[in-house]
């Protein structure tokens, strides 16, 4: 384990926690290793969703009828 890592406590529900383990035996990984990829994954993804979001602030807002005329001005609905 680096010394730049952070200790704590979590609590898993009983069948995550024995998939965890089931995980960590199968790979020859620890179960911290599998929950620090799981959460910088999910981390990765959110912030993959912001930059999204960021990107496209200042675009032009529609209402939502709007974009139904011009879905229907241009034979897409």
């Amino acid at each position: 384990m680096s010394l730049l890592t952070k200790r704590t406590t979590i609590y898993l529900e009983q069948d995550l926690h024995q998939a965890l383990r089931m995980k960590s035996a199968e790979t020859s990984r620890s179960i911290s290793e599998l929950v620090n990829e799981l959460v910088r994954e999910q981390m990765f993804e959110d912030a993959e969703d912001l930059k999204a979001f960021r990107d496209r602030a200042d675009e032009p807002v529609m209402s939502y009828e709007a974009l139904l005329q011009d879905l229907q001005a241009h034979g897409k609905l």
